[in-house]
Formats: structure tokens, sequence, C-alpha cells
């Protein structure tokens, strides 16, 4: 026999695929419906941004935007310096974002590869300070950025971010999921401790690091607290602070114009972590099995 009747013959007898059990069905189903009332109140809220003052807010409401408008979208700018707010937030979210992944990848590898008396026992005292809330901290900060004339200033606002203990302790556990034969490896190659932390954990740690990327920036981006209490200029204020004033009225925004500036919020952060979800799960699991 041939290798193609070989081939005929084994494709002939080869079982028909099973039809899916009811209990699967059921469950995905079930996650369908789930899935589907969570992304209700964001459709419900782009549809609102996009539909004319007069034809908003309808029972029962509508999915789709009639008549469709981006008006809503343009009067933010008139209320509140929309673009401005929306410069400042970025700013501050990226060197957030980037100071604090580098802070915690230093000080992560420190902790996973590094034997210096007392680690564990700084290790401990860190994530003790994850049971603190930041109000209780918010004082000592205030007094800190006011020594160092950082009031009413966006630094007052990355500056205290650099230190991320939640980032540093997840890099850690992911770093000691990594084969400690590896350094070995590198260091009879004659690889030091920067070689072996750019060169080969960080390639290896693509997923934690999009995890926590995101995580900071988007605590960043939606930080409220933290404006309200270092800034004070209106030119230096962020998009949570202008959220506030349109919902609260100051301006005389429209109920649809509020609609739109937080779905102009929302939406880039989404597609961000709609984007790097994979990621993101990835590298949950892989802390979850093995750390």
């Amino acid at each position: 026999m041939t290798t193609t009747e070989a081939t005929v013959a084994g494709a002939a007898t080869a079982r028909p695929p099973r039809p899916p059990r009811p209990g699967r069905l059921l469950v995905s189903l079930l996650l369908l419906v789930v899935g589907l009332l969570m992304i209700a109140p964001l459709v419900w809220l782009v549809v609102e941004s996009l539909t004319n003052e007069n034809s908003a807010f309808g029972l029962p409401p509508n999915w789709i935007p009639r008549p469709f408008t981006t008006e809503n979208f343009r009067s933010i700018s008139g209320l509140i310096p929309f673009g401005q707010m929306a410069v400042n937030s970025l700013v501050v979210a990226v060197i957030s974002t980037v100071g604090s992944m580098a802070v915690s990848v230093l000080a992560a590898y420190a902790f996973s590869r590094l034997k210096f008396r007392g680690r564990d026992g700084i290790f401990l005292c860190m994530l003790s300070a994850l049971m603190v809330p930041a109000q209780m901290t918010v004082i000592p900060v205030f007094i800190l950025m006011r020594h160092l004339h950082l009031i009413d200033n966006l630094a007052a606002l990355w500056l205290p971010a650099l230190i991320n203990v939640f980032s540093i302790f997840f890099f850690r556990q992911y770093f000691n999921t990594i084969p400690r034969e590896l350094d070995e490896a590198a260091r009879i190659d004659g690889a030091g401790h920067p070689w072996i932390l750019f060169r080969m954990i960080l390639p290896l740690s693509g997923p934690a690091v999009a995890a926590m990327s995101i995580l900071a920036f988007e605590a960043s981006w939606n930080n409220y607290f933290g404006p309200l209490i270092f800034l004070s200029t209106p030119s230096r204020m962020t998009l949570p602070i202008g959220l506030v004033t349109l919902q609260s009225g100051q301006n005389n925004g429209a109920s649809v114009v509020v609609f739109a500036a937080i779905a102009a919020v929302t939406i880039p952060v989404l597609v961000v972590f709609l984007i790097f979800q994979r990621s993101f799960v990835a590298s949950v699991a892989s802390v979850g099995i093995r750390g």
C-alpha cells in the first residue's frame, strides 16, 4: 500500500468529530449572556455620546445613535481645557509607567537573584506597605513635596508613583519562575548582573512587563485623589478633575457632553487593554502556576 492509499484509508476510518456536550453549550451560552451584560453599559455610553441631546436617554434605551452626531465631542473643549488636561494626564501616566517599571524591575531582580543580609525581612516590610491605604500616607507625602517645592507641579504626581510595591512583588514572583540555571550558564560565559537582567530575564518577562504597564498606566490615567490634593492651577489639572467639573455642572455642560468626555477618557485605555490582554492573562497564569 502506497503512502497516498494509506492516508486515504486512514481518513476514511477516522471517527467523525464529537458534537459538543450540552453542559459545555450551556456554559458557553451563560458566559455569552454575562459578557453582553457587562459590555452593555459601555455600549450605551458610546451610543448616548454620539446622540443628539434632544433624543438621548430614551426609554427603552437606544442601541444605535439616532440621530448620529459628533457635536458632543466638539463641545467638550468649550467647557473645559480638555486638550491640555489630556496632555497633562498623558505626561504623568507615561512618566509614572516607565519610571515605575524601571524601578520595579531593578528591585525585583535584587530580591529574586541577589543574596544579601536582611533581604527577606526587607521584602516582608515592603509588602506590609500594601496594607496601608493611600489616604494615610498623603500627609507625609504632601509635606515631602512641599519641602521639594513640587506642590502644584506634575512631578508631585509621578514622583511618588515611581515606587510601586505591587509591581516589585509581581516581578519578583515572575523572575522566580525563570530557571536559575540560565543565570549560572551566563556567569560561566562572563556575564554580569546587568547583562543577565536586560539581555536574558527581561526578554523572557515580556508578558509580566506588559501586564504591569497596563495596570500602572490605568492607575495613573484614572488617578483623581492625587491631582485633587497636589494641584491647584487649572492649566495643570488632569482629566479626572475635568470630568468631575463637567459632572458637577459647574460649566453648564449637558449630560451627553459629559458622556462624550467619559467615552473619550475611557476608550483609549480600554483599547490598550484589549491589545495587550493576552500578555496580561499569560503573565498572571504563569505566576499563579509556577510562582
